[in-house]
């Protein structure tokens, strides 16, 4: 074995919506194949738990996937709690890939929250050695909240995020240590209470912010390539679940740019259910001084959360279906393309580049 080679064999996990996280982890295996190391790439989207490669002593092991709500995707998070234990304290890496920007000349960092912290504890918990932990920062592509970056400042991006992450796989690989994560550690828990709240609560409210217009032509290309097969065929169009992770694939990637985020539709159906419903039934309520509401505000806030989180909920779960059911009347879709951000042709889809 050569001096600066630690390693016989390298197995990276990975789970990517737009393909960043596989491009990060695909950069690590090319230095890892130029150095000769037997590597193997495998989609986390597609493996069973009975699919788990056993691990031999030298084994060197790699998870690379996106921040999803300042947290790692919750498909990530399940297939850690089934990997096997560590027999050998095998050395294990984590690298999500976050939200980054450019202004001007300037690269701008995105956020990991819990992203790298918590995959990190599940590993430590099972005995691996953790000596990999990296945020790499390529392109922002939640295009529901912003456009698609032009075309050249995706590109220079990726090429810096290419040598960021090539240098960090040099490191590993030769049996060191990088913890560039943890200069972010401070920011990361300070926003962990959203990342809880996204996790638990946000991520299936988000799930129904994505509709078919009629420009789409039932290709089923989003119900085929949704890595976490939350996308079905209901009334000839294509409706998403709760299961449905955000990750952007199906708008990004739709060729008939027929996938929406209805943002009037989503402002008013979030209004109602989280400051109309609550307000309305906190008023009932305090005028029947049901229970000695008025007088006890503890009631209040108890029932302001129940009415957000419970009623909320149901609300907006109700007012996707009915909306999923309108779609096929012509003005509904004409209506929702108008006061949709993403209908508009500046809105930059996200896709990522063959080449650098």
């Amino acid at each position: 074995m050569k001096k600066s080679f630690a390693y016989k064999r390298l197995l990276i996990y990975y789970f990517s919506g737009t393909g960043n996280a596989k491009r990060a982890a695909e950069w690590i295996v090319d230095e890892a194949n130029k150095k000769g190391l037997k590597t193997q790439l495998l989609n986390i989207a597609k493996l069973q738990k009975e699919s788990i490669l056993p691990l031999t002593e030298s084994t060197l092991i790699g998870f690379c996937y996106p921040t999803h709500g300042f947290n790692a995707p919750p498909i990530l998070l399940r297939f850690l709690m089934q990997f096997p234990q560590s027999k050998f304290r095998n050395n294990v890496f984590v690298l999500n890939t976050r939200a980054g920007m450019k202004m001007s000349k300037i690269f701008t960092p995105g956020i990991s929250g819990l992203a790298q912290i918590l995959p990190a504890l599940i590993l430590r918990s099972k005995g691996f050695r953790l000596v990999g932990y990296r945020p790499i920062d390529l392109p922002s592509n939640w295009i529901s909240v912003h456009p698609g970056l032009k075309e050249s400042v995706v590109k220079s991006i990726f090429a810096r995020c290419e040598r960021i992450t090539k240098r960090f796989s040099k490191r590993i690989l030769s049996g060191k240590k990088v913890y560039r994560g943890l200069f972010d550690l401070p920011i990361d828990i300070l926003i962990s209470p959203i990342a809880l709240a996204y996790y638990f609560y946000g991520r299936f409210i988000l799930s129904k912010t994505f509709i078919a217009t009629n420009a789409c032509d039932q290709c089923g290309l989003c119900i085929r390539d949704c890595p976490v097969n939350a996308i079905s065929m209901v009334n000839e169009k294509p409706y998403w679940s709760y299961n449905c992770e955000s990750c952007m694939h199906c708008m990004n990637y739709c060729p008939q740019r027929a996938i929406e985020t209805p943002h009037a539709f989503t402002a008013l159906v979030w209004w109602i259910a989280y400051t109309v419903l609550p307000g309305f039934i906190l008023y009932l309520l305090h005028k029947q001084n049901v229970f000695g509401f008025a007088e006890n505000e503890n009631w209040h806030i108890a029932i302001r959360y129940f009415s957000e989180i419970v009623l909320g909920t149901a609300f907006i779960f109700g007012a996707y279906k009915l909306l999923h059911a309108l779609l096929k009347y012509s003005f509904v879709n004409k209506l929702l393309v108008f006061t949709s951000l993403t209908s508009f042709k500046w809105w930059r889809r996200y896709r990522t580049p063959d080449k650098v």
